[in-house]
């Protein structure tokens, strides 16, 4: 058994078909099929059910398909601690981001890391959080922008990067869309359009609505930011958006106003994650600082309408989330 066979078991495992595990590796099918038996001979167990038209582990399998990850994610790790070792500042880096994040976020960052850091390729891998979470514990990914809190802390490094406030987002004819000073209190009555399950920005927005005492409306559930600020724009309803994403280079709709609290402002936490065990830990401590430099100006919001005593967010240390003020 040799590196390149693990590497044939995990990418079986991951794509649950033999053509296209054989396609990721770029060896022809049947050598792919040759190396598993091979390793179900060597091993002495069925690590593979074969069907006509798919491929299923057994439970042995997917043990021994896990435990190649977490030997190749090492392999991986032995390789960057020598390449960090002769150029911290070049090479590959394989950055994760989150959809409600990353198209917003990337435009702003992107030009200063190129210009800082000339000699480094940017991989930029997006995805949900929990499938950033695994691919970090597996070494897929070599770190992640992410919302805090996360669920799995206990091997992974969290760097502060900045706090990032949303607004109200309504429709031009909505009776929220000229109330200064807003509240959060205002909201109240409204249910909100939300992100459907499986967006950290979803559960960031329940929370809100949570405190304000709001609800969702039943029956919508948007799949990306976009069909929210869509929907808003049609008269459907009102939603919660981060700042980034109603920043330039995003357009304004003419349709739909944007607002921001006067009061407990409501904000997510966004860090750089990386595990603890990382060879380049230096840079991408480097890195992090840098990210949080570049965002910061695009946080400065700039809205139509002025709201009176909004608090200023700060975006170099984390605050704990306030409370709604009394309704009394």
């Amino acid at each position: 058994m040799n590196l390149r066979d693990l590497r044939y078991l995990v990418a079986l495992a991951d794509l649950r078909h033999f053509g296209r595990a054989a396609d990721a590796c770029h060896v022809s099918q049947p050598t792919l099929s040759t190396q598993i038996r091979k390793i179900e001979d060597e091993l002495g167990v069925t690590l593979v059910e074969r069907a006509p038209r798919n491929v299923l582990l057994t439970d042995v399998g997917l043990q021994v398909a896990q435990r190649a990850r977490g030997i190749l994610a090492e392999v991986e790790q032995i390789k960057t601690l020598a390449r960090m070792t002769k150029d911290p500042e070049a090479g590959t880096l394989r950055l994760g981001i989150f959809p409600t994040l990353g198209p917003y976020l990337l435009p702003h960052v992107v030009s200063g890391i190129r210009a800082r850091f000339p000699r480094l390729e940017l991989l930029l891998i997006e995805e949900k959080t929990e499938i950033l979470l695994q691919q970090l514990h597996d070494g897929r990914v070599d770190c992640a922008l992410l919302a805090l809190p996360l669920n799995q802390e206990d091997q992974l490094h969290t760097e502060f990067l900045f706090e990032e406030p949303f607004v109200l987002a309504v429709p031009r004819n909505h009776t929220l869309a000229n109330k200064t000073p807003l509240r959060l209190r205002d909201i109240s009555e409204e249910r909100l359009l939300l992100l459907d399950d499986g967006h950290c920005l979803r559960d960031q927005a329940l929370d809100v609505c949570h405190l304000a005492g709001a609800s969702e409306k039943d029956g919508f559930r948007a799949t990306s930011l976009e069909t929210l600020r869509q929907m808003v724009a049609a008269g459907v309803g009102v939603t919660l958006l981060p700042a980034l994403a109603v920043q330039a280079p995003v357009p304004r709709s003419p349709s739909l106003q944007l607002r921001q609290f006067a009061d407990s402002q409501p904000s997510r936490q966004i860090a750089m994650v990386w595990r603890k065990s990382a060879a380049n830990v230096a840079f991408l401590q480097r890195l992090a600082g840098l990210i949080s430099a570049l965002a910061e100006p695009a946080l400065q919001l700039d809205l139509d309408i002025p709201n009176e005593a909004v608090q200023t967010v700060p975006t170099k240390r984390p605050r704990q989330r306030q409370t709604p003020p009394s309704h009394a």
